[in-house]
């Protein structure tokens, strides 16, 4: 149900990704982790075309920690923020944060290999059923991804829209 990745460049850390769906305490949740009482970041799968999408924000937000270049206050605040094709902090946590009325939220963590989470903690946290992370790509709303993304017709003839997707992530700091 879950998913747990190795992150290449950073040998021992980990992203574990879980989703769930019929969520009811997306507002509890959100609450939690403007507090700092929840250690993951809580992203709203809507918003995603794959799990390696998430991947690729946390990976940048292990890096941009280590060299101490992060834009945001905490890692997992740095991969919501990672997720967005802009440098608009607010802007990120609004498209790609949980509002208090989601249905479905996707929890994000990176661990020590060493060290891994309590995954049962997590989901007696979250009230809602878990589901295969997979699935992500079913909560998809690819209408509001493209123009968020602001993919063009002819972009989506040459790659797929998770190409142009990461490609707008990756040079969001470069433009």
């Amino acid at each position: 149900m879950h998913l747990t990745q190795e992150l290449e460049l950073h040998p021992g850390q980990r992203v574990t990704q879980m989703l769930f769906v019929d969520v009811k305490n997306a507002a509890e949740l959100r609450k939690k982790a403007m507090e700092g009482k929840f250690n993951g970041a809580l992203i709203n799968p809507t918003m995603l075309m794959s799990p390696f999408q998430v991947l690729v924000a946390a990976a940048k937000a292990v890096h941009l920690q280590n060299i101490g270049k992060m834009k945001t206050r905490s890692l997992f605040s740095e991969i919501i923020f990672n997720l967005s094709p802009n440098n608009n902090i607010s802007e990120a946590f609004k498209r790609f944060g949980i509002s208090d009325g989601d249905g479905s939220v996707l929890v994000v963590l990176v661990h020590n290999q060493d060290d891994p989470p309590s995954l049962s903690d997590i989901i007696r946290q979250v009230d809602g059923q878990q589901a295969p992370v997979d699935d992500v790509s079913s909560l998809s709303d690819t209408a509001k991804i493209k123009k968020f993304f602001k993919i063009t017709p002819q972009e989506e003839k040459i790659g797929t829209l998770l190409d142009a997707v990461v490609c707008r992530m990756a040079i969001k700091d470069v433009l």
